[in-house]
């Protein structure tokens, strides 16, 4: 029986829009760990979603507890609310309410904005209302800190992956051998990724349930790191190189269990024409003399009356590098793979709507219509925020797609630990205020410090996972390359310079936006091919008011719902 039964609507509200807050997370920040890997076509999209979902998961169960205490405890002065609980009970749901509204507009817009900044916003939007200025803890252990957080992660993060590409750029791919120093450098990488995820599992993130020493923590850390790159060298890379070097179109994955015993295996037999042993991750980016050459014989392509191919390549992307596609070969590859109701409809299966055939069109349609998006595709097309990103890509230097390929799995485990990272990070948005609406109302009591229930964290991750897979196409599909050029070695390098980034936040208790940190990681990426022009700064100033209106947003709609209800007559009279 709760404490307060009186306020059981309260708790049922907060657990309705504490599920949408979290939906909107899956839906809108998931792309931030994924669009990279997406984008530079190492994994497809499913298979995205399936690793997403899993650590996504993970991070939030096992390590989100630890800044969840930040945005419960640090953010409203907690102290004002101790002779009535319930107001800040009431201050909690009318904040998740503000946040989410705010996401699902975000959301249905295409709008990749910060789900932290959101959560912030109707937080003291909601202290505000309640208390004043003073209602919020604006302290350097408080909102001050977030704030600085906000400022400098981006910066972090795009130093960091700007160093980590610099260093694979001249020291891998612009070698005379491209392909051996990147076999050389793979276990190198895998350490240090595999490493940074035990860190944020061990090192303080994951306290509250493994207790260890700091001699222990370096330890554990270095020997799963080093234990990772001593499985990558017997077993990974003498696969890789049989896969890369010889061009064994033969090789199957599961043979990476022979080890060594790859390189004893016979000459592979010629190549039946048109089998693909490597991928062409530049496939449809064209440089600078392509470019030149295509539109040379184009005339101009931006004249869409006067050469309507040219325009409508422009617009929605051809097959071809070269030849536009047809009006109609647009539309069938626009519509087939993003499965609109109108085409689902049309494409039913007759029968009554109770048959069994056509119940599990539907089911399957309600469930997966969201990962059979081209999501690479339409980051292609040409519109407002993308303007003309055929000669954004066209400044981006082509590396050796061989040596690529060999990043294509590193990117699969950095893209993995930034997932893990955003799970661990951002399920706070969501959980936070909930814990406090969950623990007043059961207990009656207010304090600074509650363990927050495992049940908790696994409703926070299950939502997250949820609108991961219904929506969040919606927001990847405006990310990677129409921001930038991306390729394995360039996300790899985005992707780990934001995990980086994120486990020190998560280290020091901030929550801050792990869209901030890809951003700015790719930004910084982007900007070591040496010019301005390799960035579409038109969608980073997109991306940057969203951050900005952001907060103002969220904390007037919570401010608002607080301050109108908070002075109803009989508040706190149990009605």
């Amino acid at each position: 029986m709760p404490a307060l039964p009186q306020y059981d609507y309260l708790f049922a509200i907060g657990t309705i829009f504490a599920f949408l807050d979290a939906w909107n997370i899956g839906a809108n920040d998931v792309a931030n760990s994924f669009a990279t890997s997406v984008s530079s076509r190492s994994i497809t999209f499913k298979q995205a979603m399936l690793i997403a979902s899993v650590m996504e998961f993970a991070g939030a169960v096992s390590v989100g507890a630890r800044v969840t205490d930040t945005i419960r405890t640090k953010v409203i002065s907690t102290s004002l609310f101790k002779d009535d609980p319930s107001v800040l009970m009431l201050g909690m749901v009318c904040a998740i309410v503000g946040s989410s509204l705010y996401l699902t507009f975000a959301t249905r817009f295409s709008m990749p904005v910060s789900t932290t900044h959101s959560i912030m916003g109707g937080v003291v939007g909601a202290g505000i209302a309640a208390g004043g200025p003073d209602g919020v803890n604006w302290k350097w252990d408080g909102v001050s800190q977030v704030f600085a957080a906000w400022a400098i992660a981006p910066g972090i993060a795009g130093g960091f992956g700007a160093l980590i590409f610099l260093i694979t750029k001249y020291g891998v791919m612009r070698r005379s051998d491209p392909v051996k120093n990147a076999l050389y450098a793979i276990p190198f990488y895998f350490f240090l990724s595999s490493a940074m995820l035990a860190l944020l599992i061990v090192w303080k993130g994951g306290s509250a349930r493994i207790n260890v020493t700091g001699s222990e923590t370096a330890g554990i850390i270095l020997g799963v790191g080093g234990a990772v790159a001593l499985i990558v060298i017997i077993f990974f890379v003498p696969w890789l190189y049989r896969r890369i070097v010889k061009e064994d179109w033969e090789l199957k994955t599961w043979e990476i269990v022979k080890g060594p015993l790859l390189l004893r295996r016979s000459e592979p037999a010629p190549r039946p024409g048109g089998v693909e042993v490597i991928p062409n991750f530049y496939r449809g980016h064209l440089t600078q003399e392509q470019l030149d050459a295509k539109r040379a014989g184009q005339g101009h392509s931006n004249d869409i009356e006067r050469h309507p191919a040219a325009g409508i390549q422009g617009r929605d992307g051809a097959p071809s590098d070269v030849v536009p596609a047809t009006p109609t070969a647009s539309k069938q590859a626009e519509e087939i793979p993003n499965k609109t109701f109108a085409y689902a409809k049309k494409n039913a299966p007759a029968g009554s709507w109770y048959s069994p055939a056509l119940a599990w069109y539907w089911f399957r349609f309600v469930v997966f219509h969201g990962v059979e998006k081209d999501v690479v595709d339409a980051q292609r097309r040409r519109d407002f925020l993308s303007g003309d990103i055929e000669v954004t890509h066209a400044t981006g230097e082509h590396f050796n797609n061989k040596a690529e390929y060999a990043y294509s799995f590193l990117q699969v485990l950095t893209a993995a630990t930034s997932s893990f990272c955003h799970g661990a990070n951002d399920v706070a948005n969501a959980i936070g205020p909930y814990t406090s609406i969950y623990f007043i109302w059961d207990t009656g009591e207010l304090k600074s410090k509650v363990p927050v229930p495992y049940w908790i964290l696994v409703f926070g991750g299950v939502s997250i996972v949820i609108g991961l897979w219904t929506y969040g196409y919606n927001i990847m599909r405006a990310l990677g390359n129409k921001i930038t050029l991306h390729s394995p070695s360039r996300g790899f390098s985005m992707e780990l310079g934001s995990a980086v980034t994120v486990v020190m936040a998560t280290r020091l208790k901030l929550p801050i936006s792990t869209t901030q940190c890809i951003c700015g990681a790719t930004v910084g990426v982007g900007l070591c091919n040496g010019t301005w022009r390799t960035i579409n700064w038109r969608m980073v100033a997109w991306i940057y008011m969203g951050w900005i209106i952001t907060l103002p947003c969220t904390g007037i709609i919570s401010g608002c719902l607080m301050g109108i209800i908070i002075n109803a007559p009989r508040w706190g009279q149990g009605y």
